[in-house]
């Protein structure tokens, strides 16, 4: 009798791994193509950076008593593939000293991206920390989260943190950029007392990050992970879209590194791959449920959503790159001019830089 449990204990035992195989597919279903769980090495390593950069908070060079205190612009590239239009952006900041600004560029590892040289600005700005990235999946908000907290720990005077793809271009010159950010006195209209200090900087920074609330499919996006997923951290009246491109404060970004909550909830897979794009939920859910009011509620690039493909924007072609079109991708409802653009293909670069000095680059 003992001798039969024993067997058919021990055949059961043998049948699971077989059991396993061919129903857990079922009952446990693999992601949605397109969306892509985050590895945990990949959160070991981000946590360490998180911490380290979490644990840098030195403000020094706005409270040293020193009157030109350097403020610097952190250009944030987020890329898959080669940096098509390097050549524009090097004459952007061509003349200008580095105590302005400082570039660095999350090159997916997985991809074959030729890197610049020749004395590029590009040439050394790639992080060392790069992991893979996927559209519409959660590996780009840890991507971006990787270059705020690399920029963040890099350079204490890193003040604004302007997240930009490959396919983006500059509207303006790096003057019109720089001083429209920290000397301006009307560029944000949000800001109740845009006086400038007797140093010449403003003294209130606001992130330029959208916080929309009536996109018409802004439940389905909030359910995509499930009805009830997001709750009790995120409550549907505080779930906000925007463009996954800002700029970003350094008070903010701060505040997006320490972020643990929010981050569980928008790194679950979603079972309705069509409406998740966490890339451009978890940022603007993030800043209106800790600071909305640091928001001005736009953001400064310009974006073409009509005759939209696949989730893609507007694609300009080189055919399409006259002054005229520069002159109408400045123009804004919200600020005085939108500082970048895109999407473009790589063969405008040509045409771009061929009326770089004469349109972009004169304000």
């Amino acid at each position: 009798m003992f001798s039969n449990q024993f067997v058919l204990v021990f055949s059961l035992l043998l049948c699971l791994p077989f059991v396993f195989f061919f129903v857990a597919p079922h009952v446990f279903p693999s992601p949605p193509p397109g969306e892509s769980l985050i590895p945990i090495s990949d959160e070991i390593d981000d946590r360490s950076l998180f911490i380290a950069a979490a644990g840098s908070t030195s403000l020094s060079h706005l409270s040293s008593g020193n009157p030109n205190p350097k403020l610097k612009i952190a250009f944030l590239f987020l890329t898959n593939s080669d940096l098509h239009f390097a050549p524009i952006w090097d004459r952007f900041f061509s003349g200008h000293p580095k105590s302005l600004y400082n570039v660095y560029v999350h090159g997916d590892p997985y991809a074959n991206i030729t890197r610049p040289g020749n004395g590029s600005v590009f040439e050394n700005a790639f992080i060392a920390n790069a992991k893979r990235t996927a559209r519409a999946s959660p590996t780009l908000i840890s991507a971006t989260r990787r270059l705020l907290a690399t920029a963040f720990l890099d350079d204490p005077a890193n003040t604004y943190f302007a997240v930009l793809s490959q396919y983006c271009i500059p509207l303006h010159s790096f003057n019109y950029v720089y001083s429209s950010l920290f000397e301006s006195s009307t560029f944000d209209k949000s800001d109740p007392d845009p006086t400038p200090n007797p140093r010449g900087i403003r003294i209130l920074y606001r992130s330029f990050m959208e916080l929309i609330s009536d996109e018409p499919r802004l439940w389905k996006r909030y359910i995509a992970r499930g009805r009830y997923a997001m709750m009790p951290e995120v409550p549907f009246e505080k779930f906000r879209v925007g463009s996954q491109f800002f700029v970003m404060t350094r008070k903010h970004a701060l505040l997006t590194i320490k972020d643990r909550i929010l981050w569980r909830k928008f790194k679950l897979p979603c079972y309705r791959s069509d409406e998740c794009y966490p890339e451009e939920h978890y940022f603007p859910t993030l800043l209106n449920m800790k600071d909305p009011d640091g928001c001005t509620g736009y953001t400064l690039t310009r974006v073409n959503w009509t005759g939209t493909v696949k989730g893609h924007p507007y694609t300009y072609k080189p055919k399409e790159v006259v002054p005229e079109l520069i002159q109408r991708l400045r123009r804004s409802n919200h600020s005085s001019s939108y500082f970048f653009a895109r999407k473009f293909t790589p063969g405008c670069l040509k045409p771009l830089l061929a009326i770089a000095d004469s349109v972009i680059f004169r304000d």
